[in-house]
């Protein structure tokens, strides 16, 4: 049998692939009888060799091909040497594709891809014979729909305002959501899950105050960054960490302006800078309407030096912080 699995929402993908492996049969006897390959090296001999070996002590197998969709995306460039290579392309999808069509019946076929174009000759082929599963990120209703699903699954409850601030913090990324999902419902232990577990709770909520220290820093309100700073030291975070939601943020806000610059519109910039929170996207989209692209580049600049610093062994990692927002604030350190 063969299954084609596409789309952005890998995390789903990788659910639909343990739901075939559990309905081939024994997790032992299946670790002896699957087959990964590498799609964008495997030739169609090595394809029909894998597919084509009877199973050992054991009714069915399984091959799993990872990345032989991409190897036939058509690809930007010149005229010339584009219509080559959908040439090359055309000439090796066929021979691919001969090879998928002549599946032994003991034998499940899983062929893996990420976002795949419509244009892309072998999913076209694939598509003919109704074995494509396409799993888009999930939005609005649907993930909210996910998010309730999960949850009851767990034994537990959530209210829509915790659902909607859950979506706000963590956007469409199901890994991060079901790892933030699954710790809420194991900390409200059994009562419905509220707005103030997810403010407690989810690791995005320290976004919030990451963004406030940005905020200051950038305005040289050196009281009020540090101040947050302590507030987020109490809470368990590590230095290391607090400069790397830092530098990333302040790096997302600077991406941004020079994004729009160019004209793009949000949902390219989105993509783009590699964001797939609305949230932290929302507002570094806000504070590249405040600051100087020149402010932005200093600060940035400078918590690299800090990073640094702090991996050289130079400046111990708090200290490190409070030095870094006492200068790009013009105050004096105070912990």
């Amino acid at each position: 049998m063969l299954h084609v699995l596409v789309g952005e929402d890998d995390f789903s993908i990788r659910q639909a692939l343990d739901e075939i492996k559990k309905g081939i049969g024994d997790a032992s006897a299946l670790m002896t009888n699957t087959t990964v390959l590498d799609g964008q090296k495997v030739t169609p001999a090595e394809l029909h060799a894998a597919a084509g070996t009877v199973p050992f002590l054991a009714d069915r197998r399984l091959v799993i091909v990872e990345g032989l969709l991409e190897r036939f995306e058509p690809k930007a460039g010149n005229n010339r040497r584009r219509s080559a290579r959908s040439k090359d392309a055309a000439e090796g999808y066929q021979e691919i594709a001969v090879a998928i069509k002549a599946l032994p019946d003991f034998t499940d076929l899983v062929v893996l891809g990420g976002k795949i174009g419509s244009a892309n000759p072998l999913l076209r082929e694939l598509a003919a014979l109704k074995a494509v599963r396409n799993f888009p990120m999930l939005r609005g209703g649907q993930l909210t729909q996910w998010v309730e699903r999960r949850v009851a699954d767990a034994g537990g409850s959530i209210s829509p305002q915790a659902i909607r601030l859950l979506a706000r913090y963590v956007g469409s990324n199901l890994w991060i959501m079901a790892a933030e999902v699954d710790k809420l419902c194991l900390y409200a232990a059994g009562r419905r899950i509220e707005e103030a577990d997810v403010r407690a709770l989810v690791s995005y909520a320290q976004e919030g105050s990451v963004f406030a220290m940005v905020d200051a820093i950038l305005e040289f309100r050196g009281g009020t960054a540090q101040g947050l700073l302590q507030q987020l030291l109490r809470q368990g975070a590590a230095p290391a960490q607090l400069l790397v939601m830092l530098s990333r943020q302040v790096r997302f806000i600077y991406q941004i302006r020079e994004l729009r610059g160019q004209g793009l519109a949000r949902a390219e910039i989105q993509k783009r800078v590699g964001l797939t929170s609305d949230f932290v996207l929302s507002k570094a989209w806000e504070q590249a309407d405040h600051y100087a692209p020149g402010r932005i580049r200093e600060v940035y600049h400078r918590l690299l030096e800090a990073d640094l610093a702090i991996k050289t062994g130079r400046m111990e990692g708090e200290l490190a912080l409070y030095v870094l927002i006492a200068e790009l604030s013009g105050g004096a350190v105070s912990t």
